[in-house]
């Protein structure tokens, strides 16, 4: 399987997924500026839709979407527990799959996009009250209580971004605990360190170093 990723940006959930479980998934690279893989294809042929991740199957299926892909990838290797197997508990990880999609991930994203400036003070409320809702939710350190699961490791990729929108994280204790709790996990240090992702003082965030 190939996953293709941009650095730091939702693709890194997948790419997490796969290094918690071991899974042979080869990582390629997308250059955000011309479309061009580490490969030497155009991903615009991949993905017309033009953004990460994709997953391709040894078939040959490309699989599109963050919360699909995670789901397809957790269900290979279902003991390793990312996602539930009974229906009950299924629908509640798909529902966290996709508030985080929607509400979280969605006005990040648009945050970072000089066209939504005009609005970016609407979309730091939108976002705060959704995460005093993700913060309610943790128990245990996780959304599902006890568990690492998909979702988990979903609104960790998204709560990354913070330290480049201006949304002050110290306001959610709960949520810092939880970064450094994922961020300290073995699989989770592997797909940061490949991506050039580094931890930064406060143990909170991960980024790629600056140049000197």
């Amino acid at each position: 399987m190939k996953l293709y990723i941009h650095q730091a940006a939702c693709s890194l959930s997948p790419h997490i997924v796969a290094r918690e479980l071991g899974l042979d998934v080869e990582i390629i690279h997308v250059e955000r500026a011309t479309h061009r893989t580490s490969d030497g294809q155009d991903f615009l042929a991949i993905n017309p839709n033009g953004y990460v991740p994709v997953l391709v199957l040894d078939d040959g299926e490309i699989v599109i979407e963050g919360p699909a892909i995670v789901q397809y990838l957790a269900d290979l290797k279902p003991e390793g527990g990312l996602a539930p197997q009974t229906a009950l508990e299924r629908r509640k990880i798909q529902s966290l799959l996709n508030f985080i999609s929607t509400e979280i991930h969605k006005p990040m994203g648009q945050m970072f996009a000089p066209a939504y400036a005009p609005v970016k003070e609407v979309l730091h409320k939108h976002v705060a009250a959704r995460l005093d809702w993700a913060a309610s939710r943790l128990e245990d350190g996780h959304l599902t209580g006890g568990a690492l699961s998909v979702a988990d490791i979903y609104l960790f990729v998204c709560l990354n971004w913070s330290q480049w929108l201006g949304i002050e994280m110290s306001r959610w204790p709960q949520l810092e605990a939880f970064m450094k709790g994922i961020g300290a996990r073995p699989g989770v240090l592997e797909a940061l360190k490949a991506e050039g992702l580094h931890p930064r003082s406060n143990g909170i965030f991960f980024a790629p170093r600056l140049a000197a």
